[in-house]
């Protein structure tokens, strides 16, 4: 095992629980949040699970996963963009939970942390996939097409997967009004893919090819 790795790792987990805590509670003023409490345990317990996994057995994809250095400006600015959204769609969670102005029922919450591990699932599936997933935008040296799975399907399943887990995020906290801000995460995803694949057409050997096979981008039959 690497050790410095999984020092980094688990450096990463630590401070990014600590800031969806402080994000989420402190707005609530209260740590007796329960649906705080939900999303921070269906969030961070399979993100820790899956971080060991690569550790021991993909250490080369943690690696890659922890890169967060964008080299083009647009993604950069659909970076800022998103924390902006999750920013305020955490604490305005946690500010309907202290005034009480909207509450869900908890059947409607469930089915929220349902979808987002559904989401979660996706999620791994992509990663054991595509040994080139990265989480910024480059053409790795030697990278070919994957196009089995749920790639056959739409081209950017991984993107997919966490709209699905954004937007189900928010309903997990019981706020509809956080859910209204995370809907700008589609246009915000929407030019990121656009980006990416400007980026994939001129560097990636096939990826025209492949485009034109694969007619999705996001979701079946929509766009």
């Amino acid at each position: 095992m690497d050790g410095r790795l999984f020092i980094k790792a688990i450096s990463r987990v630590t401070a990014g629980a600590l800031l969806v805590a402080l994000l989420i509670f402190v707005p609530a003023g209260t740590i007796n949040y329960q649906n705080g409490w939900l999303l921070m345990a269906i969030l961070f317990i399979p993100m820790f699970i899956a971080g060991m996994y690569m550790i021991f057995k993909r250490p080369d994809l943690l690696r890659k996963r922890l890169n967060m250095r964008e080299k083009e400006m647009e993604q950069r600015e659909v970076v800022a963009m998103s924390a902006v959204m999750f920013i305020a769609s955490f604490v305005v969670a946690g500010l309907n939970y202290r005034f009480g102005w909207i509450t869900m029922p908890e059947w409607s919450v469930i089915a929220a942390a349902v979808l987002f591990l559904a989401g979660y699932a996706m999620y791994g599936e992509v990663i054991r996939e595509n040994e080139y997933l990265s989480r910024t935008i480059e053409v790795q040296e030697g990278q070919k097409i994957v196009d089995t799975g749920l790639y056959g399907i739409v081209r950017h399943p991984m993107y997919a997967a966490t709209l699905l887990m954004f937007l189900a995020m928010p309903l997990v906290l019981g706020s509809p009004v956080s859910f209204l801000i995370s809907l700008l995460y589609i246009p915000i995803i929407a030019k990121r893919i656009r980006n990416e694949e400007k980026v994939l057409v001129e560097g990636l050997e096939g990826y025209v090819e492949y485009r034109e096979r694969i007619r999705y981008r996001l979701i079946p039959f929509i766009w």
